[in-house]
C-alpha cells in the first residue's frame, strides 16, 4: 500500500485553517485544502503493514489501504468507487467522524497516523467536483414499500441502500429540511448545509421520497404507516440530560442542542418558536467537554461573548495515549478542537451544585466544587468533593452538553416497540419486536457517532431486504457494492 518506505519520507500533514480572528466573523467552514501533489504524498504514508488495524477501528469497515493507495497513485476515480463501496456518505464522516480508523492505524505506534479522514473528504470532494458521483437509480423495482423515520445519517443510510434493492422508499422528517442533526446540530462551520443539500440531490434523483414538517405520531397520524410494507424507525437519540440541581429553571441556563439547531435555523432564516438565545456579550458556560461542547464554545465566540468558560466533571486526559487505552484502542487523550483554540477557558474536576438567580429568575452564576474520583480496586470509581472547594461563578448563559438519555418514546408508545434497559429501542439483528418495524442509529444503540449511524443503517437495511424479499444482494459491513479494482 502506498510508497515502499513513504511513512519515513514523509511526514503527516493536515489542513490549513483560516486564521481565528477571520474565522470567528462568520459560520462557514475554515479549513484550506491541501494540494494534490500533498495529498498523494499522505496517500504514500499508508504502510504495507500486514494487518491493517484501520479496518476494525472503522465500524463501516472502510477499505481504507485501498484508497490510501490508489489516491498515492494518481488514481482518483476509482478511490472514489472504493469509498462509496462501503460508505455512503464520506463527505460527512470525512469532515465529522472522530477518526478511529487513525487511531487504530499501525502507523500510529510509532509515528504520526495516516491522516486518512482527510484523505477521505478530498476523495469525495474530488468526485463531486469531477461529476464522478451521479445518480443511480434501481435498474428494476419491486411491489415493495418502506417508510424511514428520521432523516439523519442512519435514516439516509438505510434509504440509499434499501431503494437500490429496488423497494420504494419514503423519508420522514419532523423539521423543516432533511438531515436531522446533520442540519440542525452541527454548526455550519463544520458542515456547511450545501453539503446535504447536494447529497439530497442525488436521493431524490435516484427515487426517494421524503417528506419534512412530518413528525409521525404528532402531526402525522402514526396509522398512516400501515400501507407500508415495513417501517424503519432511524429517530435518534434526542432527550437531553439535564442537571438535577436546584435552580436549573434559571432563565438563562439552555439546552446545548437549542442552542445549536436555533443559530443554524437563524442562519437559514428557517422560523422557530422558542425566544432567541444569544450569547452576545454574555459570560457563557458551558458545562460538557465532548464535541458538542465544543460546537458551543465555537458558536458562542461568533456570537461575540464576552468570554467562555468550559466544565468537564472528568480529569483533564493526557496529551499522549494513556497507558490504559493502548494502541489499537481508541485513547485517552486530550483533544483541543478548532473551537477551544478560538477563546476558552477550560476546566477539569469541576461540579455544578446550583445555579443562581435574581428576582426576576434570570441567571447570574453557579455554584461549583471540586471533585476528585477514588477508585478502589473490584469498584466502581467513586465521585467525591474536595473540602473548602466551593466557588462561585458569575454568567448570564448556561449551555448544557451533557449528551442524551436515549430515545424519545412517542412512537415507540403508539407502535408498541418494546424498550431496553437503557431505553433504547429494543431491536434483535435490527428488527423490533412487532416483525416488520426496524430499528437502527442512535434510536437502538444509544447516542453514538456519525459513522457507526451510516453502518447501522447499512446493515438494517440489509435485514429489512431479507424480511421483504427472503434474500438479499445488499453487502455486509467491509464488503462493498464492487468488487476490488
Amino acid at each position: 500500500m502506498g510508497k515502499i518506505g513513504g511513512f519515513k519520507q514523509y511526514n503527516r500533514q493536515d489542513e490549513n485553517t483560516i486564521s481565528v480572528k477571520k474565522r470567528v466573523q462568520n459560520y462557514n467552514e475554515f479549513t484550506v485544502s491541501l494540494d494534490e501533489k500533498a495529498l498523494k504524498k499522505q496517500g504514500s504514508r499508508c504502510m504495507d503493514c500486514g494487518i491493517p488495524f484501520c479496518h476494525s477501528g472503522c465500524p463501516l469497515g472502510n477499505l481504507i489501504p485501498d484508497f490510501n493507495d490508489l489516491v498515492h497513485k494518481g488514481e482518483w476515480e476509482k478511490a472514489s468507487k472504493i469509498l462509496h463501496a462501503t460508505n455512503n456518505f464520506p463527505e460527512f464522516t470525512g469532515r465529522l467522524c472522530p477518526a478511529p480508523c487513525e487511531k487504530a492505524c499501525v502507523l500510529g505506534i510509532i509515528d504520526d497516523p495516516v491522516s486518512i479522514e482527510n484523505i477521505e473528504k478530498n476523495i469525495v470532494e474530488r468526485a463531486f467536483s469531477e461529476g464522478w458521483i451521479v445518480p443511480e437509480p434501481p435498474k428494476n423495482r419491486t411491489d415493495k414499500t418502506v417508510a424511514i423515520i428520521g432523516s439523519g445519517p442512519a435514516g439516509l443510510a438505510t434509504a440509499q441502500q434499501l431503494n437500490r434493492a429496488g423497494h420504494t422508499v419514503t423519508v420522514f422528517e419532523r423539521d423543516d429540511a432533511i438531515g436531522g442533526l446533520l442540519r440542525y446540530g452541527i454548526p455550519n462551520f463544520k458542515l456547511e448545509k450545501e453539503i446535504i443539500d447536494r447529497r439530497i440531490a442525488i436521493l431524490k434523483a435516484e427515487g426517494i421520497l421524503f417528506k419534512t414538517n412530518a413528525h409521525v405520531g404528532v402531526n402525522y397520524v402514526i396509522s398512516k404507516l400501515d400501507r407500508f410494507d415495513a417501517i424503519v424507525l432511524c429517530g435518534g437519540a434526542t432527550i437531553s440530560r439535564t442537571l438535577p440541581v436546584k435552580g436549573i429553571d434559571s432563565k438563562g441556563v439552555v439546552q446545548a442542542m437549542s442552542f445549536l439547531t436555533q443559530q443554524t435555523k437563524q442562519l437559514f432564516n428557517s422560523p422557530f418558536k422558542e425566544e432567541k438565545i444569544s450569547a452576545k456579550n454574555k459570560h457563557v458556560i458551558v458545562i460538557g467537554g465532548g464535541d458538542t461542547g465544543s460546537d458551543c464554545i465555537g458558536t458562542s465566540n461568533r456570537h461575540g461573548a464576552a468570554s467562555v468558560t468550559n466544565f468537564e466533571i472528568m480529569p483533564k486526559p493526557p496529551v499522549g495515549r494513556s497507558e490504559n487505552t493502548p494502541w489499537p484502542f481508541w485513547p485517552l487523550q486530550l483533544k483541543t478542537s478548532s473551537s477551544h483554540e478560538e477563546g476558552c477557558d477550560r476546566n477539569w474536576l469541576i461540579n455544578t451544585k446550583e445555579f443562581i438567580s435574581n428576582e426576576q429568575g434570570a441567571l447570574t452564576g453557579l455554584k461549583t466544587v471540586e471533585v476528585e474520583w477514588v477508585l478502589k480496586p473490584g469498584e466502581r470509581p467513586q465521585l467525591t468533593e474536595k473540602p473548602n472547594s466551593e466557588k462561585t461563578w458569575p454568567c448570564d448563559l448556561v449551555l448544557l452538553a451533557l449528551g442524551f438519555t436515549g430515545p424519545e418514546t412517542t412512537i415507540s408508545s403508539q407502535l408498541g416497540i418494546e424498550l431496553d434497559a437503557r431505553s433504547n429501542y429494543k431491536a434483535s439483528q435490527y428488527q423490533t419486536n412487532v416483525p416488520h418495524i426496524f430499528t437502527a442509529g442512535d434510536m437502538r444503540r444509544g447516542q453514538s457517532l456519525i459513522v457507526w449511524a451510516i453502518s447501522e443503517g447499512r446493515e438494517a437495511a440489509r435485514e429489512v431486504d431479507l424480511f421483504l424479499m427472503g434474500e438479499s444482494n445488499l453487502p455486509t459491513k467491509g464488503k462493498g457494492d464492487i468488487p476490488f479494482l
